[in-house]
């Protein structure tokens, strides 16, 4: 399967704040990934400086697996500050509040159902059908996913999401492209 090219109506269809490919995001992106992104169709949300924040993955890689993950948090800056959060044991918070609040839970579910519809507009892929991402729409399983989410798709879709950019300190007028803290720099695991 070879590179898929979405028109820009498409895309933001998927996510509200969707661009298309820019010259140079895809360094940019290698730069913030530490490898190629793979599957890009788009970027899903940007810094105010235009670097690349959030990717829209298609829904099944070139070389024709299955990707659940439509929305991929790259911004570095981010990805340390969400890290941070899942390795301080907040995660327990967040299970606990989808466990103990019916309006919470159910607001995880509708995420969820959105974020399947989403994807499902880009392509159907049967292997991952009724799957999403971030442990939705059970559990909270990874705040950089549901933060990606829901920094591509904008406030009041994704309350984990939504939670964790707020307690990691996210302002969208605030470039941190240079913020660099190499001794955290590799700090996360893989976004799913």
């Amino acid at each position: 399967m070879t590179s898929v090219s979405i028109p820009l109506d498409v895309l933001q269809r998927v996510a509200v704040k969707a661009t298309e490919i820019r010259p140079g995001d895809r360094e940019i992106l290698t730069e913030q990934l530490g490898r190629d992104p793979r599957g890009l169709v788009g970027i899903g949300a940007r810094c105010v400086c235009g670097a690349p924040a959030v990717t829209i993955t298609y829904p099944r890689l070139p070389d024709g697996s299955p990707f659940p993950t439509l929305f991929y948090l790259s911004y570095p800056w981010l990805v340390r500050e969400i890290s941070r959060i899942e390795s301080s044991g907040d995660m327990v918070k967040y299970n606990e509040r989808l466990a103990n609040d019916p309006q919470y839970a159910q607001a995880h579910t509708r995420a969820h159902q959105s974020y399947v519809a989403r994807r499902d507009i880009l392509d159907e892929v049967p292997e991952i059908a009724g799957k999403s991402a971030g442990g939705m729409p059970d559990r909270v399983k990874c705040l950089h996913a549901l933060a990606g989410y829901a920094l591509a798709v904008g406030p009041g879709v994704c309350p984990a999401g939504d939670d964790a950019l707020a307690q990691a300190g996210w302002d969208p007028n605030v470039c941190h492209c240079g913020s660099h803290d190499d001794a955290e720099s590799d700090a996360w695991t893989t976004q799913g």
